[in-house]
């Protein structure tokens, strides 16, 4: 009974041990490679899968996922002699697991070397700044040659990039110091640049101040002229007036005198007294000293008498005035070109030159740095300061047309 027991235990153990030979599974994305007797029979794919159990074995678990290796810095010599270290990673994929088997006993340090010697092949054909420079290039070659070597191994190289390339620390220092000497180089142009816009800015705003100031100082002086000649042109007009009212005045003061005088009807004892009453005032001036009186004067003074006079009942001449005396003029009735002297009326163009000049100094002046660009293109055909000059026509009309008298 108990050995009938343990061999009934030992079968049963063995069918065990034969199940578990006889099945395999295999992950997603995972191959085995499986021998029978030691030779390569086939390459199990993800799932389950049927073994000789004692006869097969698995050889091999291949990852057939992308897989992503970092290989240590490598030193490079470079065209120049120059000892760079660079790092690199490479993206594979395993595709045929059998030939990544047999073929190559550890396809990552193949894939290392290969690596190695590839870059640098490469950067021992070019200097150190190509080598900085070129890395994209560098990547496609290096992706081309280790896919086309490993593709008998069973892999495709996805991508290779190089992850750093460090100069010697010399020359690390001296690519220092040459950016810095260009940024330092680049900030004193773009600082000479500035102080040379500034100055032009600058040399323009005076420009156009002096321009403007000149062309102020310009109208300012016209337009004094033009008052001064004005009020020249309306003073002497004034005289002119005042002279003439002066004459016509003094005209009909005489008038009346020698209208009164012929009414009165003097005798020659008269005259010889107003004479004789004149002659104090004669007497009056510096350089009158001494007077003499003839001793004919009352014979001349009787003869006037005679010449204007008739006598009278007692036998004394008198004047005589006529019977019809023509009338006096007035200054009403003078020429009517005498007239417009006494016009009071402001003449319109000096008014319209009086409105034009306060309307430009009302204007507002653009500012040097916003209008310089616009100036200095539009100074050759107009003047920047044109805004203050005074309109043409009311001036020119002023200077040649000569304003009117002003009228009583």
């Amino acid at each position: 009974m108990t050995t009938t027991l343990v061999v009934a235990a030992v079968l049963a153990l063995f069918a065990l041990i034969v199940l578990l030979k006889s099945v395999l599974v295999i992950p997603q994305a995972t191959a085995a490679v499986i021998e029978r007797l030691g030779r390569y029979r086939t390459t199990a794919a993800p799932g389950l899968n049927i073994l000789v159990p004692f006869f097969d074995r698995v050889r091999a678990r291949i990852d057939l996922r992308e897989q992503v290796v970092s290989f240590p810095p490598q030193p490079v010599i470079t065209q120049d002699n120059l000892t760079v270290s660079i790092d690199t990673v490479v993206y594979f994929q395993v595709t045929d697991p059998r030939a990544a088997v047999y073929e190559i006993s550890n396809y990552i340090v193949g894939v290392e070397q290969l690596t190695t010697t590839t870059l640098r092949n490469l950067v021992g054909g070019m200097s150190l700044e190509e080598t900085l420079t070129s890395r994209d290039q560098i990547n496609n070659q290096l992706r081309g040659v280790l896919d086309e070597a490993t593709g008998r191994w069973g892999i495709r190289v996805a991508r290779v990039e190089l992850k750093a390339i460090d100069p010697p620390p010399s020359i690390q220092d001296s690519m220092e110091k040459q950016m810095r000497a260009d940024r330092e180089k680049r900030a004193m142009i773009l600082t000479a640049e500035g102080q040379r816009e500034s100055a032009i800015k600058t040399a323009e705003g005076q420009k156009q101040s002096q321009i403007l100031a000149a062309e102020g100082a310009k109208q300012a002086a016209i337009l004094a002229a033009e008052a001064e000649r004005q009020s020249r042109i309306l003073k002497a007009q004034g005289e002119r007036a005042a002279r003439y009212l002066q004459a016509q005045g003094q005209a009909k003061a005489i008038e009346k005198v020698f209208a009164a005088i012929k009414a009165g009807r003097p005798t020659p004892e008269v005259l010889a007294y107003q004479y004789l009453q004149t002659l104090p005032q004669m007497a009056q001036g510096d350089a009158n000293k001494v007077w003499l009186v003839p001793s004919d004067y009352g014979k001349a003074l009787e003869g006037f008498a005679r010449m204007l006079g008739a006598p009278g009942e007692d036998g004394v001449f008198r004047y005589e005035p006529p019977a019809e005396q023509p009338p006096a003029s007035s200054p009403e009735e003078d020429d009517p070109a005498v007239a417009s002297w006494f016009d009071t009326a402001p003449d319109p163009a000096v008014a319209e030159a009086v409105r034009a000049a306060e309307a430009v100094a009302r204007q507002e002046v653009p500012g040097p740095l916003e209008s310089a660009r616009a100036a200095s293109l539009e100074a050759p055909t107009a003047s920047p300061a044109a805004g203050l000059a005074v309109p043409q026509d009311a001036p020119g009309e002023v200077s040649q047309e000569a304003p009117r008298p002003p009228r009583q």
